[in-house]
């Protein structure tokens, strides 16, 4: 099967890296991955890199993203930053309701719709995030909860909007754990999760979202996840932290 969706690759970089080393990697990544055209490239950095980072991949073929914003435009949130705020450094992509955000900050689906909607307002591709815990895999409730969390997140979403939004499928029970989801496990919710866009949109909307899988993505498995004809990237934690691995994984993806 030959998928019309451009792959999307984003390295999230989590909790890590002082502006030096940031921009070390990011410097290491421009060059490696300068030739890669097939494969859309999404670094996010914590928020004191994005400047330098932002300099640095100027002109390049890499975008910046970043780990999360505010559902509100500005005022008094103590410690919180706006999308316009995001977009002096030239953020293209945002993470949303990364499942370390669900589970510390306590973000609930209906707070990741307002901050997919602020996005939008701003010309920003929220990259929403879902995923099941392995209780809820193992009790039979998958189903339930990735349709639930898709339903909620993506509330009052316009059909355009959607197509602008990049799904990131997360087994939360796969996340910085070594384990990886079979790429028959992988596959399977994503199909699933297309479905769901299917009827929560369009048969359009649903085959045209690009969805990317995050979970202990590594250069060894990436080409066997790539190739599942409902996955369209992925959203790499841990491996994208260091130049070799990640790039690996983009040019084992193509």
């Amino acid at each position: 099967m030959t998928k019309d969706r451009k792959l999307i690759i984003a390295g999230n970089w989590k909790m890590n890296k002082s502006v030096a080393e940031a921009s070390d990697l990011v410097t290491t990544l421009k060059r490696d991955l300068a030739n890669v055209k097939e494969v859309d490239l999404v670094v996010c950095p914590p928020f004191t890199a994005l400047s330098d980072v932002s300099r640095v991949i100027l002109d390049s073929n890499i975008r910046l993203g970043a780990q999360n914003m505010s559902e509100h435009g500005n005022g008094a949130y103590t410690g919180e930053i706006s999308a316009q705020m995001l977009k002096e450094f030239s953020v293209r992509y945002v993470i949303l309701g990364h499942s370390e955000r669900r589970q510390y900050q306590a973000e609930s689906d209906e707070l990741i719709s307002r901050k997919a909607h602020a996005a939008h307002a701003a010309a920003l591709k929220p990259i929403v995030c879902i995923g099941e815990t392995l209780e809820q895999r193992e009790s039979g409730q998958m189903e339930a909860v990735l349709a639930t969390q898709l339903k909620g997140s993506l509330a009052g979403l316009s059909h355009q909007q959607m197509e602008e939004t990049v799904l990131a499928y997360e087994p939360v029970w796969a996340i910085g754990t070594g384990k990886t989801a079979t790429t028959e496990q992988a596959q399977s919710a994503h199909a699933f999760i297309r479905g769901v866009l299917a009827t929560l949109f369009d048969e359009t909307v649903a085959r045209r979202v690009r969805i990317q899988y995050g979970g202990s993505v590594k250069a060894n498995n990436a080409r066997e996840l790539m190739e599942q004809p409902d996955v369209d990237g992925a959203l790499v934690g841990g491996a994208a932290l260091e130049a070799r691995s990640f790039t690996e994984i983009v040019t084992n993806s193509i």
